[in-house]
């Protein structure tokens, strides 16, 4: 059964309910300089009702892997407007010209890795993997190093990754990359209990899990709360061992937005008729 948020009812229905109404209380222990891993795929399964929230309590010296960083405005990005982020781990920092800004100016350290790799290193810290090889990279500067992590002010290059161990397998070189194991996981998903199982809606399933398997304490805003037994235990993406927290998303407050990071229209005939 969905619990109706509106009818002013505790949403916990046991000792074990892992419910946090208040999105502020649920990220007020994340101190200054956290390890964030973040889900979202595009402008797709962003916690941005969490991500507004930590806006709110000001933290600073944020390190945050993700896919991408947002956009101007949205998602990350207004972490990244408000000057929190001091270090990103991504796959993708494209149409955010807020990010290349301060990336350039050196106001900004970049890890970029190919989107596999980071989807697998997620993967391994929440399965206690330390490391892994990979043929990823190899023969690029991801394993050589020398990548721009962070400039100067003066435009040269301050900070440039390091080389990488390579090892060859039955004839085949690959470069050894390393887990993420971040301080805290914020994801977002479409269904959740009050046990902290949860359903990701298609592409929002992307690197939700992943994020959420790699926090040390996971904190996930759900758009539709059940209560233990509501979700279909074959229907479960990811199960509530990985995740401490659950704050319910409004359905018309904050949160409850959703935007087309592209949108793209096919013209027809008529539609040309009527632009003339």
């Amino acid at each position: 059964m969905v619990i109706d948020l509106a009818s002013g009812t505790d949403p916990g229905v046991s000792d074990l309910s892992k419910v946090v109404p208040d999105p502020r209380r649920s990220v007020a222990d994340i101190p200054d300089g956290a390890v964030l891993a973040v889900g979202g795929f595009g402008s797709c399964g962003i916690p941005s009702l969490l991500i507004d929230a930590l806006r709110q309590t000001g933290r600073r010296g944020l390190h945050v892997v993700s896919n991408n960083c947002g956009i101007d405005g949205w998602g990350l990005g207004v972490l990244l407007e408000a000057g929190q982020i001091d270090r990103v781990t991504a796959s993708y920092v494209g149409d955010n010209k807020e990010f290349a800004r301060r990336y350039l100016s050196g106001e900004l350290e970049v890890e970029l890795i190919p989107q596999g790799t980071l989807a697998e290193r997620l993967r391994a810290g929440g399965a206690g993997i330390p490391a892994f090889f990979t043929p990823a990279g190899v023969g690029t500067q991801i394993a050589e190093g020398g990548l721009p992590w962070r400039y100067g002010a003066d435009g040269t290059v301050a900070v440039a990754s390091p080389p990488r161990r390579t090892e060859v397998f039955d004839g085949r070189e690959y470069v050894l990359e390393h887990a993420v194991r971040a301080d805290f996981g914020l994801v977002r998903a479409w269904k959740g209990d009050t046990l902290g199982n949860l359903v990701f809606r298609r592409a929002a399933r992307n690197f939700n899990p992943q994020c959420a398997m790699a926090g040390r304490v996971t904190i996930a805003e759900v758009e539709e709360l059940y209560e233990p037994g509501g979700i279909d235990p074959d229907e479960v993406h990811l199960p509530g061992v990985f995740v401490q927290r659950v704050v319910p998303v409004p359905p018309d407050g904050p949160g409850a937005e959703k935007r087309i990071e592209k949108l793209t229209e096919r013209r027809t005939a008529r539609s040309d008729q009527e632009s003339r």
